[in-house]
């Protein structure tokens, strides 16, 4: 695969609402959860997606529905995206038993077999190998399935990273990786944390690994170079590396902001907010007269409605029952010995 960034967009115009539809979602629902964090429910960190929601929207949208989806901590967006529970999330975040797990993962142990998003995990880098077995898995088995992990920058700077890489490359698995740059690990900006000559994508090719790179906050580009990857991966030619320059607003856990702390500039997040992956993609179908105010409202409406009854049941959800805590330890068939 090439690495420019220029990709003419493969979605007809007439599928670009959907994918500004699963955006202005995921951006409300995160709105929301921030907006009720401290009423201090929620029994989890949680770490938002808001000003990213590009790239698992418009990697997501072109995937299969038989394909498997695994991410890191900043899960919502992706888990969502694939077509993950919303109830079950929120239930999830509270604690509840009706949660996706059970109540016992919290917001960055989210999983939902049925729409194919396999987990989630807190530690960094740590879900890129395990979504390797999962390609692995799909290609000894000849299911045709590929398995998207999606990770922060600050994901490649590991060991399980490079090491999937290899591994990855040597048996051509159907394995695609998805980079959300947004140039911090935590408060820690790229500079102080890889030297300047370090590039990505000789790390990446220099392992045999495809890659490619692309603007993380237009979601349009975002689907046609997934697009091409998957084709890549489909035709057998291994997996493939995706890096998406994007920016978080929010602080990296919780509902804050917290540009009063100084690791970044007031000056540099209203730039990258002035980039806004829903703003540029409501007025890209404004100009095609494909939206007004009026679909804006209804469609609003409809997600705050959803997200309320999601929280309503939430709240009146029971806890776990104290016999789960032993519950799910194992996988299912394992032999005692």
């Amino acid at each position: 695969m090439s690495a420019s960034d220029s990709h003419n967009s493969a979605l007809p115009a007439a599928d670009l609402p959907a994918l500004y539809g699963a955006m202005r979602r995921i951006r409300r629902i995160e709105e929301a959860i921030a907006a009720r964090y401290g009423e201090q429910q929620m029994r989890c960190p949680v770490h938002l997606s808001i000003g990213q929601e590009a790239v698992p929207v418009g990697v997501c949208a072109a995937l299969g529905p038989e394909d498997a989806v695994m991410s890191g901590h900043r899960s919502h967006a992706p888990y969502l995206a694939k077509g993950g529970n919303l109830a079950g999330m929120i239930a999830e975040i509270h604690g509840k038993a009706s949660g996706v797990a059970g109540g016992k993962g919290g917001s960055m142990h989210l999983v939902d077999e049925g729409a194919g998003f396999l987990g989630s995990a807190p530690i960094v880098g740590s879900t890129i190998p395990i979504a390797a077995g999962v390609a692995f898995s799909s290609r000894m088995q000849g299911q045709g399935r590929i398995c998207a992990v999606f990770f922060g920058d600050g994901a490649t700077e590991t060991g399980a990273f490079t090491e999937t890489l290899n591994l990855a490359a040597l048996h051509r698995l159907p394995l695609l990786l998805v980079c959300e740059n947004n140039l911090y690990s935590v408060y820690s900006p790229l500079d102080v944390r890889q030297p300047p000559q370090r590039s990505l994508q000789r790390i990446v090719e220099g392992h045999g690994v495809a890659y490619a790179h692309g603007d993380g906050n237009d979601v349009e580009a975002v689907y046609a170079i997934a697009g091409e990857a998957l084709a890549h991966i489909r035709g057998g030619g291994g997996p493939v590396l995706l890096e998406f320059d994007t920016y978080r607003w929010r602080e990296h856990c919780g509902p804050n902001y917290d540009n009063d702390l100084g690791y970044r500039t007031v000056e540099e997040f209203e730039a990258w907010k002035a980039r806004c992956p829903l703003r540029r993609a409501r007025e890209r179908l404004e100009r095609l007269g494909l939206w007004d105010e009026k679909r804006e409202n209804e469609l609003c409406a409809a997600i705050d409605a959803e997200t309320e009854a999601a929280f309503a049941a939430a709240a009146a959800a029971p806890w776990p029952e104290r016999q789960a805590v032993m519950r799910d330890i194992f996988a299912s068939g394992r032999t005692e010995t």
